[in-house]
């Protein structure tokens, strides 16, 4: 007998029910058991198994953890994130112990050369997007129908007026705080279409999460705005050399930001 497929789970993952799932849930002589049943109808394609694991009333998370991988595999639930289309295990991705690769010689040299400008024009009027990635065509959504903007920011209330402001201006906008929930966030399908990117998190380092992004097959095409209160040389240097498409400095003016956000996404 051949060994069954392992399916890593990972706590901050979101799954989906599939077609199958959802019709034996609506089957009322379902084979599946009462725990089984109860994980599917927690599945909103939202919620990790974290959070499930907090909704359900007889589930702890390890008994998710046994239960997802059959559910998989019969077919019943997916993953609904990037590590089921590549097959890539994102664990190690943000991991505080292994360093983040260092941009090439090529893209620090023309770093360097664009923060000359780069920096004045962040002191000067609040915000900057790079030459060579500001928009010339305005981006189409990754997925559904309105452009998506991931605010990674650790202050609970800038974070809501961030959200807020987004989706006054018809995007469609989520958060994350801390490591976890950024690996989380980039996992899922689809990705965001830009991230607007604090510098100092709790747990983590703005630039450090920008050199794994554009490194990485499946997100370095999303657009990132670093949010920060440096203003000087050498940090919009490393931004643009990590692949930052543009600059926005603490404390700044909404309309300053949204400049930003529209001329990296090509709406002005």
């Amino acid at each position: 007998m051949e060994p069954k497929e392992r399916i890593a789970i990972y706590p901050l993952d979101v799954y989906v029910v599939t077609d199958a799932g959802q019709e034996e849930l609506k089957n009322g002589s379902t084979t599946l058991t009462t725990p089984a049943l109860e994980l599917l109808v927690l599945m909103d394609g939202t919620a990790n198994v974290r959070e499930i694991s907090e909704r359900a009333t007889n589930l702890s998370e390890q008994e998710i953890g046994a239960l997802l991988p059959k559910l998989i595999r019969d077919g019943f639930a997916k993953m609904a994130s990037i590590a089921a289309e590549d097959g890539m295990d994102f664990s190690y991705f943000f991991d505080a112990d292994k360093a983040a690769p260092e941009p090439s010689a090529h893209a620090a040299e023309q770093a360097e050369k664009e923060a000359e400008n780069g920096a004045p024009a962040l002191l000067r009027h609040g915000y900057y997007v790079s030459i060579a990635r500001r928009a010339a065509q305005p981006r189409q959504p990754v997925g559904g129908a309105k452009l998506s903007v991931l605010v990674v920011e650790d202050d609970p209330q800038l974070c809501e007026v961030l959200r807020n402001l987004m989706r006054l201006q018809g995007f469609e906008a989520s958060a994350a705080m801390n490591r976890g929930q950024v690996v989380a966030a980039l996992r899922r399908i689809p990705s965001p279409d830009l991230v607007l990117l604090d510098v100092r998190l709790p747990d983590a380092n703005g630039f450090d999460i920008l050199l794994r992004m554009k490194q990485h097959p499946a997100l370095k095409s999303i657009a990132v705005i670093m949010l920060t209160g440096e203003a000087n040389r050498e940090s919009v240097m490393r931004g643009l050399a990590g692949g930052a498409d543009g600059y926005v400095t603490k404390p700044f003016e909404m309309e300053t930001l949204l400049k930003g956000v529209k001329s990296v996404l090509g709406l002005s």
